[in-house]
């Protein structure tokens, strides 16, 4: 017979040791650091020693309680950890991570007792991921460039608690400056989409150094195009083509779709507005019977659905659809999905804040090749249509 232990008490013995070591050494530290307070660093000072307080500290080895050194005059505090720290730095940047990345602060509280031994509540939990709300607040204050060639503006639905759960809007801004750097702008969480709230929203971005913008990328909300021209009148409208394609699908017959969105091609993918003016025409002659309404939809926007025929070729690709702002939605939903509803608007804009930083942070360093390409063209169009501001 093995005189071994069993693997699941040689693992508990194992972690017991290494706690063990951990405090010893902690604990050696401290008393090292206070005899140095008063010999070393100020033997002015007359104290004597007062005996020890208790301390849990979370650390990567599980909760260790530490008997703290004190003197009786409270002179001497310890530099090991804060004043009101209770865990190390690891484990609260852990905490942000899990949440930024879905997990619910049940699963977090989950997560601790298994590695920590104790649970924590979520209460704890949502208390240390608060940390960031601060951060919210700047980074929603922060400067910006003066100068965006493109702003794409988009929402979604995510499902949020209140009294009850339903449906609410995460209002969203991305830029593209003058020098191909694409950063996300700002956010707002709560309420049904509107164009007036998406008008305080540019209004907010002016306030914050905005001031030119060639075009603005947003699907067909009622309203945006004026809300965008009248905060930056000299901006034009781009609606969103792939927007339009997909409402006008369930204006066509199943046995017509393909055929008419065959003719559409050619409207959105001509060499120049000429053509694509021209490929509407013969979209429109061979539809207008048999789909009247399609035709009077797209005639009442093609003025902004084309617009994007207007700048430099080899940016169009980026420009006539909302695609850019959507993978970064894309990225949020999926983080807010394993939550199913969220308790509150702090909660959503917790995620959506941390998602926000890490796309700005791997963007900053990484400029848009094609709009680098066209930076002279580009230019020629601020300089030409905001002279008065040269």
């Amino acid at each position: 017979m093995s005189n071994s232990l069993p693997e699941n008490l040689f693992s508990n013995h194992l972690e017991n040791l290494v706690q063990s070591f951990v405090k010893e050494k902690l604990e050696l530290i401290m008393e090292e650091e206070r005899e140095n307070f008063f010999k070393v660093e100020n033997p002015e000072l007359d104290s004597s020693k007062n005996g020890y307080y208790q301390r849990n500290l979370d650390t990567k080895y599980g909760r260790i309680n530490l008997s703290v050194p004190r003197d009786r005059e409270g002179y001497y505090t310890t530099h090991v950890f804060g004043p009101y720290e209770r865990r190390e730095k690891w484990l609260g940047e852990t905490i942000i991570n899990m949440y930024q990345h879905g997990f619910s602060t049940r699963e977090v509280g989950q997560f601790i007792e298994r590695i920590l031994g104790d649970q924590y509540s979520a209460a704890t939990i949502s208390n240390i991921t608060d940390v960031v709300v601060d951060d919210i607040e700047s980074w929603k204050k922060r400067s910006l460039s003066r100068r965006y060639s493109v702003l794409y503006l988009d929402g979604t639905y995510f499902k949020l608690r209140r009294q009850d759960v339903d449906n609410e809007v995460i209002y969203m801004i991305i830029g593209m400056n003058e020098d191909g750097q694409k950063e996300i702008l700002d956010f707002r969480v709560g309420g049904k989409e509107s164009a007036n709230v998406w008008k305080e929203q540019l209004y907010k971005l002016r306030d914050r150094g905005v001031e030119e913008v060639l075009l603005g990328v947003f699907d067909g909300l009622t309203g945006l195009d004026a809300a965008l021209k009248e905060v930056f009148p000299k901006a034009d409208v781009q609606r969103c083509v792939v927007h339009k394609l997909r409402n006008t699908q369930s204006m066509v017959r199943v046995k017509d779709k393909e055929h008419l969105f065959e003719d559409l091609k050619p409207v959105y993918r001509a060499e120049d507005k000429e053509q694509a003016l021209e490929n509407f025409e013969k979209f429109k002659q061979n539809w207008k019977k048999i789909y009247p309404k399609v035709i009077q939809s797209w005639e009442e926007d093609l003025s902004d659905l084309l617009r994007f025929y207007d700048y430099p070729p080899i940016i169009r690709p980026q420009i006539y659809t909302t695609n850019t702002i959507e993978r970064a939605i894309k990225e949020i939903k999926k983080r807010l999905k394993p939550m199913n509803s969220l308790p509150s608007e702090k909660a959503v804009e917790k995620i959506i804040y941390l998602v926000s930083i890490d796309y700005n942070e791997t963007w900053k360093n990484r400029k848009n090749t094609t709009f680098r390409s066209a930076y002279t063209e580009l230019q020629k169009m601020f300089k030409e249509r905001y002279q008065l501001n040269e």
